[in-house]
């Protein structure tokens, strides 16, 4: 898996690198394009990097892969630090569920981080950052290029973070992998259609995953939520 995954990185890379020479489409193509193709292939990384999900290293790995961010950065070759960063976000975001030792511990994320997120892109740092200080947003978010243009539809670290974070859940904890993947995805691409179709300047993406994290394992969860404190949904502490 762990080969799988390099090889989709540099496609990845190599689709950012040579995207913006390819003939332009029409802006509704462009968010097919992301929406069925770009998302989903993107999202397989951290489906493909689960292997690494459970290693005590994964603080170091996540360092690692933020550093050759940071090289690839300065060398200029913005399609291997996109997907540098594709792989730092993910490495942090299983790191961070290592820190979350049962089940209930996760759906209290995923019940407050939406509304975290919300107020974030509409009245907090996230606006901040992309009214004020737009390339800032531009360096450290995962970029989805489009055929013959510069512009690219971006999410930023958290979302990815997250949707790490809760695929790695889901692996540990026993509840719907697959599910759960396509239908994280599945809510992202929704709410890209959303915001091409209101003519909006973006959505907060965080709600998304977690109504797709939800959503495929409601019963398991709400099991989990009424036996808590019995300790069946506690992970086995890593060796």
């Amino acid at each position: 898996m762990l080969l799988a995954a390099a090889a989709l990185l540099v496609a990845l890379a190599a689709w950012d690198a040579f995207a913006g020479h390819l003939p332009n489409v029409a802006e509704h193509w462009d968010i097919v394009l992301v929406a069925a193709v770009l998302f989903p292939a993107t999202f397989l990384v951290p489906w493909l990097l689960l292997p690494l999900a459970a290693s005590r290293w994964l603080l170091v790995f996540t360092l690692v892969a933020g550093a050759a961010a940071g090289l690839l950065d300065l060398a200029g070759l913005e399609g291997g630090f996109n997907s540098a960063k594709i792989v730092a976000f993910t490495l942090f975001g299983f790191w961070f569920v290592q820190m979350l030792e049962a089940l209930s511990w996760v759906v209290l994320v995923a019940a407050v981080i939406p509304w975290v997120d919300i107020a974030s892109v509409y009245r907090g740092p996230t606006r901040v950052v992309v009214e004020e200080q737009p390339g800032v947003f531009e360096r450290i978010a995962v970029s989805f290029s489009v055929p013959g243009e510069d512009a690219a539809a971006r999410l930023g670290p958290p979302d990815v973070i997250f949707f790490a974070l809760f695929l790695a859940a889901a692996s540990r904890f026993g509840l719907r992998l697959g599910a759960t993947w396509i239908a994280m995805v599945v809510c992202l691409s929704t709410t890209l259609a959303l915001t091409y179709s209101f003519d909006l300047d973006g959505l907060p993406a965080l709600p998304a995953l977690s109504v797709g994290f939800v959503l495929p394992n409601a019963d398991l969860l709400w099991r989990t939520l009424r036996t808590k404190g019995r300790g069946e949904h506690r992970a086995p502490r890593q060796p």
